[in-house]
């Protein structure tokens, strides 16, 4: 460990915690390329027109995306890869009109696939009751995040930036329809991928302070205070240095899970996944 590793990984604990920084001690070896495309990530939303993505890019960030665990080597995920501009403005009427979808060279979508395996068994004349089940279906969705997130901190690695689109669940089915989804598959989320613009950047956004969401050996629930109100705080701050609108995460995180409503189409997802083929026993 040397000096000059001290001030950057100091920075990087005050741009992810703000004024609630943990003092921790140095990793081991010190800062690392790894570590520094974590601690860096941030939400890119706005995208350089002038720089399309260079040859191979969707290829090297799937690599990367199946390099990630599996549950039982199922590999229960497909991705869409969508660079079409009709089709990507489509998608963005969809997810709410959101510019970051029409703008990016690149939206992938992440599929929780059991049409694969449901395929195979068909092939095979063997049966699959094991597949109309909630487990199953929670196995297909985490095994997606876990290939999406792999290809973000390849994406980043990259110099590129990334967005993911939970809105992609709002209006399932018509995405479904767009993408050619068929039974067995459900479109979980998307992710835009691109060249930040440097006119438009974006900053590292605080989280929680690890109290808040850190207990060993047994759970122990996160009261109000003093880590969610001193959140708020450093909320703030960080919506004032960015000339945004201040909006406490409390009031924020309620209002996004007062009712059905808040859900935006979301709070009709069992029948949709109903609609794709998708059991829930």
């Amino acid at each position: 460990m040397t000096a000059r590793d001290i001030d950057p990984l100091r920075q990087h604990l005050e741009n992810r915690y703000g004024a609630q920084a943990p003092q921790l001690p140095p990793p081991d070896g010190g800062l690392n390329p790894v570590l520094d495309t974590l601690l860096s990530h941030r939400t890119v939303r706005a995208f350089d027109p002038a720089r399309p993505l260079a040859g191979g890019t969707i290829e090297w960030l799937v690599a990367a995306a199946q390099s990630a665990a599996s549950s039982s080597n199922l590999q229960t995920w497909s991705v869409v890869a969508v660079e079409d501009t009709d089709r990507k403005a489509r998608l963005s009427h969809l997810v709410g009109d959101q510019a970051a979808v029409r703008e990016a060279p690149l939206v992938l979508v992440w599929i929780a696939d059991l049409s694969r395996l449901q395929a195979l068994a068909t092939h095979h004349q063997v049966p699959l009751d094991g597949a109309p089940y909630l487990d199953t279906f929670l196995m297909a969705v985490v095994d997606a995040a876990l290939a999406a997130q792999n290809a973000v901190v390849a994406a980043e690695s990259l110099g590129l930036g990334t967005c993911y689109i939970g809105a992609i669940r709002n209006r399932s089915q018509e995405v479904a329809a767009e993408l050619g989804l068929v039974p067995g598959t459900f479109a979980t989320f998307g992710l835009c991928v691109g060249h930040p613009d440097a006119r438009r950047p974006a900053a590292v956004k605080p989280r929680l302070p690890q109290a808040a969401v850190l207990s060993r050996e047994q759970f122990v629930p996160t009261a109000p205070e003093p880590h969610v109100s001193g959140y708020d705080s450093t909320m703030a701050a960080f919506y004032t240095a960015q000339g945004l609108p201040v909006n406490a995460w409390s009031t924020h995180s309620l209002a996004r899970l007062h009712g059905p409503e808040a859900l935006k189409g979301r709070h009709l997802l069992t029948d949709a996944l109903g609609a794709h083929g998708i059991g829930l026993r």
